[in-house]
């Protein structure tokens, strides 16, 4: 057998953009897993409130979510540069397309198999 870490995926927003992502195994879950509890135990928090602080903070705990996606699963982005610059998973997130970055993180939950509510954060 020959098992491949990771695969590619064309993006569905830009064409000839793609996405090199990492397949997910035992020990990347968990350490996954370790970093967004917290965030997800703080999206949950916010979300429940009725201010409008609460509002923005479940915004920002939602993003911070989404990055995170992306810098655990995306290796490797393809087809696209930013300001001359070859992307890696960081400036990807820090300066791409925002379109192109919740595809990615969307991908990347896909990928994990992820519960319903798990996919809205």
């Amino acid at each position: 057998m020959i098992y491949q870490s990771t695969f590619v995926a064309p993006s569905g927003v830009v064409s000839g953009v793609s996405f090199t992502i990492r397949r997910v195994s035992v020990i990347r879950r968990l350490e996954l897993l370790r970093e967004i509890r917290e965030l997800c135990a703080r999206l949950d928090f916010y979300r429940a409130g009725a201010s409008l602080t609460d509002k923005l903070d479940a915004s920002i705990a939602s993003s911070e979510i989404e990055a995170l996606y992306v810098r655990w699963g995306v290796t490797k982005i393809e087809g696209l540069s930013v300001d001359g610059l070859e992307v890696t998973p960081d400036l990807f997130v820090e300066c791409g397309p925002e379109d192109l970055v919740r595809e990615a993180a969307t991908l990347v939950r896909a990928q994990l198999g992820l519960t319903e509510q798990e996919r809205k954060n």
